[in-house]
């Protein structure tokens, strides 16, 4: 009954200011803003040996740059050799800079039975790209970029919105390591060069 509400609401000692910290936030955020970065230099972009491949960010939440919304990396292929394999459910969009190759792209449908789960389609599509190129991923897409050339390494440019993540959805799931990746490798321009010379060499020795 509504009336037995009003012996319910009157209870608990907490008190907090959380309307008033939106407040102070906002008023502090355009100074706070002024000291993030609008532009970010080449050596100010980490590099990463990641489970998905060679990878330099350009944007990140982590770094303290001006962007709310994107992040956004280059991610290095070396000849004949290929991404990570994963699936997420923002979408993706990468530029192709420089290099060839194709990716491989498999759908999901949505399970849900006590908890939701993704269940891959059996067809498995090949879409072909050079530099100039964008790809698309779509959201859910178990997919893999591979590098078709063996004497050039593939450079991309990959952007994906933080809005899933920042609404609890951050539903990444990787299903296989690039070949190149170590955990116990700190990467850098150098050693990327490394891998990509190394990948060279081992295409003319076939």
């Amino acid at each position: 009954m509504a009336f037995d509400e009003s012996n319910v609401w009157r209870q608990g000692d907490l008190s907090e200011k959380y309307y008033q910290d939106l407040l102070d936030d906002a008023t502090i955020k355009p100074a706070r803003d002024a000291q993030r970065k609008k532009v970010v230099k080449s050596e100010e972009m980490p590099w990463e040996m990641s489970r998905q491949g060679l990878l330099k960010h350009l944007l990140n939440e982590q770094m303290n740059t001006r962007m709310e919304t994107v992040d956004a990396y280059m991610q290095i292929i070396p000849p004949n050799s290929k991404s990570g394999k994963h699936r997420h459910l923002a979408e993706e969009c990468l530029y192709v800079l420089e290099g060839k190759g194709y990716d491989l792209h498999q759908d999901c449908d949505v399970k849900i039975v006590d908890q939701y789960e993704f269940v891959p389609q059996d067809e498995v599509k090949k879409f072909e790209w050079e530099a100039g190129d964008l790809i698309y991923i779509p959201p859910n897409t178990i997919h893999q970029h591979f590098n078709a050339n063996p004497d050039k390494p593939v450079r991309m440019i990959s952007a994906i919105n933080r809005i899933y993540k920042n609404s609890g959805l951050n539903d990444l799931e990787q299903i296989e390591d690039a070949p190149e990746y170590d955990p116990s490798v700190k990467l850098t321009a150098e050693k990327v060069k490394e891998y990509i010379e190394a990948a060279k060499k081992e295409s003319v020795n076939k």
